[in-house]
């Protein structure tokens, strides 16, 4: 791990004083700025734990040859070859890191596993009980998040029936089949003795920022969805003047990952895939030269960069509307110069500081680049979700139609698209939706018993809580300290003062502080102003936020330049935002756009949807 230099042990020094008086949140702005600073260096230096015994196992240039050198400037679907010296570095079933040391991530035993019973906390503390808004963002931005994760994280479970955890159920449970089985997260082979009792798991998705969820995690898949030589393009399926996404046999999406499909990521998939045959237009015509295959590369690391700074700039500052966090992830992005004299004076400077991260060089931290068991634990963040959609039409207002969730899920998603909603009324829908608060008692009841198309039924709320404890993540009060946070010392601090829910805790949890759950703590805790998910989720993502971008070639590297980008590509990346790209393909959504300089709010209502309210609770 990389020790911070002198300026920066001072930094985390003076901020670890300043916050006994005055927590960061509370600071003016430019100076919050430099304290996440101060404990991004500190989580850098002290979170982050390779899980491979040796290097080598990063794979070399001569156990893993570069065979076709258009991986230089493009990316390759597997993941391999972002770092050429490394080229297993992120690919496919790399396993994921840690960000605490391995011997806090045991593998529990059995009773450990089980207490307390993980669907009595789903239905005592997650299980909705009427749906409570996030009303700082729109239903676009509960979407989003998940079209991402859906890029970055995926682990690979056993069969189901072969290797099973059975939940206990109470006398009076309602679950269907009178047995709640969850099948095992599948450990890799063991490399070490310490694999033995701290297993480790891999990742089935690639982990770099490279849009997989669009393009597939092989070669082989993306193929398949490219519309041969046609352009560069990616394949659509057009009906009238609307284009969808092509199916496959049991009539979901073709696309680069298409489990736990909804209309959220139908809206998500066909936009980006529409944007990926946008740029190749606009690469073909300043570049009439390119081949396909030149358009397709191209065109892939650009909507790949677009949807980083995406997520950089846009969603992140939604979610988390804080003044320091906006000026902070802004300069990620720009650096401290800023976006005006960034563009004003072109890209001079290889600090970070000055002029952001992507094109400042290429920094693992003496840690090869993964994600991490604890970066998806906290986010999981299924009570986003409502339980009903409203729609209305984008250019009189009216209301169309409320459709439950479910109806909206796997093979019916692209039902929503019919002769009352277009695309673009489904997306003024999300705009002005609102998802659910990230808190406690509102896990939409949708997914607390959701039958998947592999014929599973499963309560994700008990498996949310179920895969922390069985991947060795540790409880809340434990990973807060590992974080260099202050655990709570009762339940009463634990949900801020809050003693109805305080003592409904204690009691699932025999009043053992320290037994409650990652999830459970989180959910309990009071937010910092703006915030919609919690601090101690928030100090995972100052680390690996930077990290996804910091340690990848095409953003940070040799590869963010005009030869890989070319200079068309890389003014499209700077130039666009998530409303650009929407009023591109959607133009109709210009007027509830006006004004807006983040997608992810809510939207202006027109016309006859002036008075909605955001929540529809009937169907």
């Amino acid at each position: 791990m990389a020790e911070p230099s002198f300026p920066g042990r001072v930094l985390i020094k003076v901020f670890k004083g300043v916050n006994k008086v005055v927590k960061w949140d509370k600071l003016p702005s430019f100076i919050g700025v430099f304290n996440l600073l101060a404990f991004r260096l500190e989580l850098e230096k002290d979170n982050l734990h390779d899980v491979y015994p040796n290097v080598g196992s990063q794979g070399t240039p001569e156990s893993c040859p570069m065979k076709d050198p258009r991986y230089l400037v493009t990316r390759n679907s597997d993941g391999l070859f972002n770092k050429l010296d490394e080229p297993l570095m992120g690919c496919t079933g790399m396993r994921f890191g840690r960000n605490v040391s391995r011997e806090h991530t045991k593998k529990p035993t059995e009773e450990e596993l089980l207490t307390p019973n993980p669907r009595v906390v789903s239905d005592q503390l997650l299980k909705r009980t009427e749906f409570k808004p996030a009303t700082i963002v729109n239903l676009l931005a509960a979407a989003w998040i998940q079209f991402q994760l859906h890029d970055w994280v995926m682990h690979e479970n056993y069969d189901p029936g072969t290797d099973d955890i059975e939940i206990p159920l109470l006398p009076d449970d309602t679950w269907p089949s009178g047995h709640m089985k969850v099948p095992r997260t599948k450990p890799t082979a063991p490399l070490s003795t310490l694999d033995e009792s701290c297993p480790a798991y891999k990742n089935i998705n690639t982990a770099w920022w490279d849009a997989s969820q669009l393009y597939g995690s092989d070669e082989a898949t993306t193929m398949t969805l490219r519309m041969g030589a046609v352009l560069g393009k990616l394949k659509m399926r057009e009906d009238g003047h609307t284009e969808y996404l092509p199916r496959d046999a049991n009539n979901l999406p073709l696309t680069g990952f298409n489990q736990n499909w909804w209309l959220g990521l139908e809206l998500m998939h066909t936009l980006f895939a529409l944007e990926h045959n946008a740029i190749c237009d606009m690469l073909h015509e300043k570049h009439p030269d390119f081949s396909s295959d030149q358009l397709f590369d191209t065109a892939r690391i650009i909507n790949c960069a677009l949807m980083a700074k995406i997520h950089t700039v846009e969603w992140t500052p939604a979610i988390l509307d804080h003044p320091t966090i906006n000026t902070a992830l802004h300069a990620n992005w720009w650096g401290f110069l800023g976006e005006k004299l960034d563009k004003l004076l072109g890209h001079f400077s290889k600090s970070e500081y000055i002029q952001g991260i992507p094109g400042s060089g290429v920094d693992q931290d003496n840690v090869p680049y993964s994600l991490t068991e604890e970066f998806v634990s906290v986010y999981r963040l299924h009570p986003l979700i409502p339980d009903n959609i409203a729609f209305f039409d984008t250019a009189t207002g009216s209301h169309t139609k409320t459709t439950p969730i479910a109806e909206l899920a796997f093979q019916k998603a692209q039902y929503a698209i019919d002769e009352k909603t277009t695309f673009g009324d489904a997306f003024y829908s999300f705009g002005i939706n609102y998802p659910g608060a990230i808190t406690h008692n509102n896990h939409p009841s949708f997914l607390r018993q959701v039958t998947t198309p592999d014929g599973q039924t499963r309560d994700i709320a008990t498996v949310d809580i179920l895969r922390d404890r069985e991947r060795g993540v540790p409880r809340y009060c434990e990973f807060r300290r590992l974080f260099h946070m202050k655990a709570p010392t009762t339940f009463l601090e634990l949900t801020g003062g809050n003693k109805e829910l305080a003592d409904k805790i204690s009691g699932i949890y025999a009043g053992d502080l320290e037994k409650v759950d990652l999830l459970v703590g989180m959910f309990s805790e009071p937010l910092p102003k703006g915030f919609g998910f919690s601090d101690t989720a928030f100090r995972v993502f100052i680390l690996m936020a930077s990290r996804r971008i910091k340690s990848d070639r095409f953003l940070a590297g040799t590869a963010w330049g005009e030869h890989a980008y070319t200079k068309e590509g890389l003014k499209w990346v700077q130039d666009q935002t998530m409303g650009s790209v929407l009023t591109r393909h959607f133009p109709e959504l210009k007027p509830a756009l006006k004004g807006k300089d983040n997608a992810f709010r809510p939207w202006v209502k027109v016309g006859k949807a002036a008075e909605y309210k955001g929540v529809e609770t009937t169907a």
